[in-house]
């Protein structure tokens, strides 16, 4: 990835600079007649020009800026005018390959602007050979650092920017990361509710249809349960399905607003009102003192009691289960456990075995621990623990 800015601006101020350069040298000249130089004719401001006017092109031809600025100064001297009014056409043309090549290009055009330079400065003789040559290798020394400098904070600057455009990719990248994962959670929370929901309606369908003849109130009793638990079902997956919605370029996920509060502990008495309807006897114990979860740890265990308890309605039918709340200092310990059935009208429903893979991965997302296996006396057992508000 290169990151290019306009060039405009750099061309503008180029000319600029090799235009007053030209133009000062001129004035200067005219004005200023030191004894024994020619004085400065049409000629000299032509040569002035050779060498100033090309650095208007110093960035975009420079080895050829600096060939015709050194020409044009050396015929300069060659020709008796005085060196010093445009001495500084060659530094400047040396110090822009500074600034735009490596080290061994600057090198190699170091010597030719050297060898004009000191014999610019010969010229004008006033100062000897030995100060002239010390004299060239300060003033082309300081131009290459100061151009190497420049060139090295050109790179950094190129490659922050470079970084900075990955950055924000990367950025963009997780931020579709999230939403995919919040999409997947949401995913997971259809999949409670409808597995939850629908096997209480099959429960109470086929409890209704089994004692629809012989006892008419019961069968009118599991028809409210079904008629009760399906208006839930719809507003829960109505909530879920407005927070799911998606942008317009389908990479964000927009917040609608919920069909009701978030579901938690606090209803932990209709999702055993609703599973007792279907069959399921439950005990619920609570020890310790109750304390409120944060939302996302409360959510995570209402959805893990509740696919707990729909997996009881699948797998064990009319069955007794012990739900336990243990609030310790720090953490929330759940058990549901239950029996493994204890006969009567069998009740089984068809499903899937991710439940519990969802389960451990819920805790796991809050730093809980999550165990769940059969018991030796028989049932099943599903334990957790999530942190406390403190």
């Amino acid at each position: 990835m290169r990151v290019v800015g306009s060039p405009v601006p750099g061309r503008l101020g180029d000319a600029l600079l090799a235009v007053s350069l030209a133009v000062l040298t001129a004035v200067f000249s005219l004005q200023y007649h030191p004894d024994g130089w020619p004085p400065f004719d049409a000629a000299a401001i032509a040569l002035a020009c050779v060498v100033y006017l090309p650095l208007a092109f110093r960035r975009q031809a420079p080895w050829t800026v600096l060939a015709v600025s050194c020409a044009g100064y050396a015929a300069y001297a060659a020709l008796g005018f005085q060196p010093s009014a445009i001495v500084w056409g060659p530094v400047l043309g040396f110090f822009t390959i500074a600034t735009l090549k490596p080290p061994r290009e600057v090198a190699f055009c170091a010597l030719p602007t050297g060898v004009v330079w000191t014999y610019g400065s010969l010229a004008s003789g006033v100062l000897s050979a030995g100060v002239c040559i010390g004299q060239t290798a300060v003033v082309l020394g300081i131009a290459w650092v100061f151009g190497a400098t420049i060139r090295e904070l050109g790179v950094r600057n190129r490659r922050l920017a470079e970084l900075t455009a990955r950055l924000r990719e990367e950025q963009e990248a997780r931020a579709r990361h999230a939403v995919t994962e919040e999409r997947l959670r949401i995913a997971r929370e259809l999949h409670d509710v409808v597995a939850h929901h629908l096997s209480v309606l099959s429960v109470q369908s086929g409890l209704a249809s089994y004692v629809f003849d012989s006892d008419p109130e019961t069968a009118r009793g599991a028809l409210d349960t079904i008629h009760s638990t399906a208006r839930r079902s719809l507003e829960e997956m109505r909530g879920l399905l407005q927070v799911l919605r998606i942008s317009p370029d389908g990479t964000e996920v927009i917040g609608g607003p919920a069909a009701g509060p978030a579901p938690g502990l606090e209803r932990l008495g209709e999702l055993v009102d609703r599973v007792g309807a279907a069959g399921v006897t439950v005990d619920v114990a609570v020890r310790g003192a109750r304390r409120p979860l944060a939302p996302g740890p409360d959510l995570c265990a209402y959805r893990i009691l509740q696919e707990a308890l729909t997996n009881v309605l699948k797998h064990a039918g009319p069955a007794h289960v012990a739900l336990s709340l243990d609030y310790g200092p720090e953490v929330l310990t759940v058990r549901v456990t239950d029996d493994g059935g204890s006969g009567g009208v069998p009740q089984r429903v068809t499903g899937g075995g991710h439940g519990l893979i969802g389960m451990r991965e819920r805790v796991r997302m809050y730093d809980g621990l999550f165990r769940a296996g059969p018991l030796r006396t028989g049932g099943f057992e599903v334990m957790f623990t999530l942190p406390l508000v403190t």
